[in-house]
């Protein structure tokens, strides 16, 4: 695999991560991660259609009118979400039972949308099937690491088996314990961002002091459009 594929890949899974970079899916992701299956469950079903989707839309890119491409790729992407839901209803019925709603919910997913827009309609079909695959496995860390902590610390247990022997906080698998939790990953994620880039000499530069357009985006070299299209600043 090529440095640049590899980049792709690695970009969904830390310097772009949806949930702890990004801020993106997060009903979802506090929703299912009670439970570590449940999270282990959503990811896989949310990488199947991140990478399925983003590669139909981008063989659709060029024969797809700008007026109706977001209709369209809501389709496509509603097509396998039905795709996956028959799948997990046949092969896995109880996690179908228990991620409920949000599994038809995919198709309306942020993650999923934005990089069929972002990505997946300006480059070609392996590239993209890569961005699939590296926004699928960075959404699927969070919701597995977010699902272990609660599951953990709120229910003693860790994929159901007993783990701990102290009374569990019930807190931490509730709706507000979600939400500390959350804020607590992103925070941290962040701090090692920033100390992994001041290592690397990068320092870590003020989000007011960054430019604006392109120029400011990880994956500009990948992107195929024009900067006059996207606002880069002159």
């Amino acid at each position: 695999m090529s440095q640049g594929n590899f980049r792709i890949i690695t970009n969904g899974i830390l310097a772009e991560n949806p949930t702890f970079v990004q801020c993106i899916g997060l009903c979802p992701t506090l929703a299912v991660t009670t439970s570590v299956a449940n999270g282990l469950g959503m990811g896989i079903a949310a990488t199947f259609v991140l990478i399925a989707s983003n590669a139909v839309i981008s063989l659709l890119r060029k024969m797809v009118p700008d007026e109706v491409r977001i209709p369209i790729f809501i389709v496509v992407i509603a097509g396998f979400v039905t795709v996956i839901e028959f799948l997990m209803k046949g092969f896995a019925p109880e996690l179908n039972k228990s991620l409920g709603i949000f599994i038809p919910l995919i198709v309306v997913n942020c993650i999923i949308l934005a990089r069929a827009e972002a990505f997946a309609s300006k480059n070609g079909v392996f590239a993209s099937a890569l961005d699939g695959v590296g926004m699928g496995l960075g959404f699927t860390c969070a919701l597995m690491i977010l699902g272990s902590f609660r599951e953990i610390l709120g229910a003693g247990t860790w994929f159901g088996n007993p783990v701990v022997s102290f009374e569990p906080a019930m807190l931490v698998v509730l709706a507000p314990g979600g939400f500390i939790v959350l804020g607590c990953f992103m925070g941290a994620f962040r701090a090692i961002q920033a100390r992994a880039a001041r290592m690397k000499g990068l320092g870590a530069t003020p989000a007011e002091a960054r430019p604006m357009g392109c120029g400011s985006c990880i994956m500009a070299k990948f992107c195929q459009k024009d900067a006059s299209e996207c606002g880069e600043a002159k």
